[in-house]
């Protein structure tokens, strides 16, 4: 875990990845982030890409999720049985899409269809009760960006199976009215969803624009930074050749 001086619990720093290469999770996993994020919500991944992209995840011990692009049984089950560590869902606007969403995650009390042969299982080494513990393991990060998810964000985080909240300041914005993720509406809103998550023992989590931004976040109880993508990060190596 990256350490950030706040007095808080220790963070987990990771970035968007949204460009189709393996080599791009294995540079990340060899920087010694704690987790990546495959944006498949915003970026071009087809499933044979993703596999692609957790297999080198796997390889460098990197723990890696995938922002899905819709909440479909299909779309989620095959993030799962590529081997994702979870997912970040975009959209959760209420506890009843929560139930749901946990509801296709899961085998046990769940609607999860059920294989040994995916790679999550080992490709059927494992038998099935070990199998379905593993894929039950999965972690649930629900994206709050919406008034409406904000008016059920205590429910959405009350809801088991659901491991964190996750703030999409740019779609809260909208949602608002705004076009400011940090007008002071979408900033007193972030704090107040970061709030809900650590009082129902949920993960708080965040996207920021750059490293500088996180002490101000975890100083309002975000410990789960998603910093940039890809490629903000080539951009600003890019520009720094020019000057």
């Amino acid at each position: 875990m990256t350490s950030i001086e706040t007095g808080s619990p220790p963070c987990q720093i990771g970035t968007f990845v949204k460009t189709p290469a393996p080599q791009i999770i294995e540079i990340l996993g060899g920087a010694g982030l704690d987790f990546a994020v495959v944006d498949a919500e915003h970026a071009p991944f087809d499933r044979l890409t993703l596999d692609m992209m957790i297999i080198a995840a796997r390889s460098v011990g990197l723990a890696l999720f995938v922002r899905i692009p819709d909440k479909q049984a299909s779309t989620i089950q095959s993030a799962l049985d590529c081997g994702a560590t979870g997912l970040l869902v975009p959209h959760v606007d209420s506890a009843e899409q929560a139930r749901e969403l946990v509801a296709r995650a899961r085998f046990i009390g769940g609607e999860r269809g059920y294989s040994s042969s995916p790679r999550f299982a080992s490709y059927g080494a494992n038998g099935m009760k070990q199998t379905i513990a593993t894929g039950d393991q999965a972690v649930l990060m629900c994206q709050i960006e919406s008034r409406a998810a904000l008016a059920d964000a205590a429910q959405i985080a009350a809801t088991p199976g659901v491991a964190g909240l996750f703030v999409g300041r740019a779609d809260l914005a909208l949602s608002l009215g705004l076009t400011d993720a940090r007008a002071p509406e979408v900033m007193e809103a972030t704090e107040q969803i970061l709030a809900i998550a650590q009082r129902a023992g949920k993960i708080p989590g965040v996207a920021t624009g750059s490293v500088n931004e996180c002490t101000e976040f975890a100083q309002m109880g975000a410990t789960w930074f998603v910093v940039g993508s890809d490629q903000s990060m080539l951009r600003q190596g890019a520009l720094a050749l020019k000057k």
